[in-house]
């Protein structure tokens, strides 16, 4: 590896998972923890551990205290993990002034991914389906007559441009209630992302959630690591996570991973990304089977909490795959078995995917 220690900027279960695949790749870790974590499991489970000020979740979002505490420790490098300040382009930007290899995608990724305005005007570039909505930032007046023009039976789906998780997010059926709900996504949007601006897109109704597990390297390499299946939720967050889609036609599925392979090429993503689509249901029954209508949604440019479903699937340390990407000049081609072939074989199949 072309590092040797690790600041893991992060606690709880990610921090541990981080630690391991570290441990596991021949490097030092370094954990953190404000005072009311000195007893946290994730303390111990590093190699080193330096307190950093302040208390609870907000002490992990001191970028320049995190950064305080790599150089001392003498890291050159740093895993941001899930959540905090996972996609925080400032975060990434910092590292490469310290000359501390940041273990996630490049600031310029972290920067258009980050706003989901950006990613829909580089999807309809790439001629990636995106969903009817409006375009940046969007007024009342704007979400009303975006609305309107739906005509019948309208419904829209009012986002926050900026963050994920399901928070600033609404769906509205009726344009009386559209005032509402968007002063109140505005509000979470701003309580969460510190960004009030929210975007409104036409409400697919029968939709299914699949999600494309992307890497690449710095130099334009891009693969895939299948998809997964995230249609069972509650509120917006995902309740079940299932791999290989049970519910993809083959072509389809072809055709959506093309689609993010062709995103991540584009903006020349490296590192590991999770790109998200809507299967549109009653538009694919009424272009007969196997056709099938989708749209991309947005890119999450992390490792994401159900990272662990790909892995158990394709026998994959997607932690050690990222650890490698960062480290690595140039990402060696690699063979992903393919989750529908019941080879139990250690190496890749003759069906798998490979680095392309």
């Amino acid at each position: 590896m072309s590092f040797k220690k690790l600041l893991i900027a992060n606690r709880g279960e990610i921090a541990i998972r981080i630690a391991r695949a570290a441990a596991e790749s021949g490097l030092a870790t370094v954990a953190i923890y404000p005072a009311d974590d000195a007893a946290s499991l994730h303390v111990r489970a590093a190699d080193d551990a330096c307190e950093i000020p302040g208390r609870g979740a907000r002490a992990y979002l001191d970028i320049e205290a995190v950064i305080a505490v790599a150089m001392a420790a003498g890291c050159d490098a740093l895993h941001p993990g899930y959540g905090f300040l996972s996609e925080n382009t400032q975060l990434a930007r910092r590292c490469a002034e310290e000359k501390i290899i940041f273990v996630g995608p490049s600031p310029e990724a972290l920067d258009l991914f980050g706003d989901k305005a950006k990613a829909r005007d580089l999807a309809k570039k790439c001629g990636v389906p995106v969903i009817a909505g409006t375009s940046g930032a969007t007024s009342l007046d704007e979400a009303k007559a975006f609305f309107a023009s739906l005509g019948a039976n309208a419904a829209v789906m009012i986002k926050a441009i900026a963050g994920g998780g399901g928070r600033g997010m609404r769906v509205v059926e009726d344009l009386a209630k559209l005032d509402e709900a968007y002063a109140r996504c505005q509000s979470e949007a701003k309580a969460a992302f510190g960004n009030d601006a929210v975007y409104v897109e036409r409400l697919i109704r029968k939709a299914r959630h699949i999600e494309v597990q992307i890497i690449g390297d710095r130099h334009g390499a891009i693969s895939h690591l299948w998809e997964r299946e995230c249609t069972i939720q509650r509120r917006n967050q995902k309740l079940i996570e299932v791999a290989p889609s049970p519910s993809l036609s083959e072509s389809l599925r072809a055709r959506i991973i093309e689609a993010a392979k062709q995103l991540a090429s584009a903006a020349r993503y490296d590192n590991l990304g999770t790109f998200e689509f809507l299967v549109d249901d009653e538009a694919e029954e009424s272009k007969g089977e196997g056709e099938g209508a989708f749209a991309f949604i947005e890119a999450n440019p992390r490792l994401q909490v159900e990272h662990t479903v790909t892995e158990a699937v394709l026998g994959v340390d997607l932690v050690r795959s990222q650890l490698a990407v960062a480290a690595a000049p140039r990402w060696p081609r690699l063979g992903w078995r393919n989750p529908r072939c019941r080879c139990r074989a250690a190496m890749p199949c003759s069906s798998a995917s490979t680095w392309r």
